[in-house]
């Protein structure tokens, strides 16, 4: 077993496949959000294909997908667009999310910790 095989295991010792759960998830997540659009984020040596849910505002949610046709599939079922992340990149808005997102941690934090 190469250290890449290692990487891609779960504890007990098996890669974990996209499973029902994943799927369910990203259905009732795409229910409890507007303006969903899907992105396909490729295989890679650490994880397997996942596909990337974006909402009208920048809320995001990631799950693993068995391949990029079966995201495809999926996102066809929810009557949503799908994009290969490699062609369109990550959303705006979605950057734009995370940003706030750090801002108000901080805010947070600062309060927490009784800092001007």
């Amino acid at each position: 077993m190469g250290l890449l095989d290692r990487l891609r295991r779960n504890r007990r010792g098996t890669a974990r496949a996209a499973g029902r759960e994943d799927e369910a998830h990203l259905r009732e997540w795409t229910a409890e959000h507007e303006g969903v659009e899907a992105y396909v984020e490729p295989r890679t040596a650490v994880t397997e294909t996942t596909m990337l849910l974006v909402d009208k505002d920048g809320q995001w949610t990631r799950r693993r997908i068995a391949g990029p046709a079966a995201a495809r599939k999926l996102a066809r079922s929810l009557t949503m667009p799908v994009y290969d992340v490699q062609l369109m990149g990550y959303p705006q808005r979605m950057r734009d999310h995370d940003a706030r997102q750090r801002v108000l941690r901080e805010r947070r934090r600062r309060e927490e910790l009784g800092e001007p």
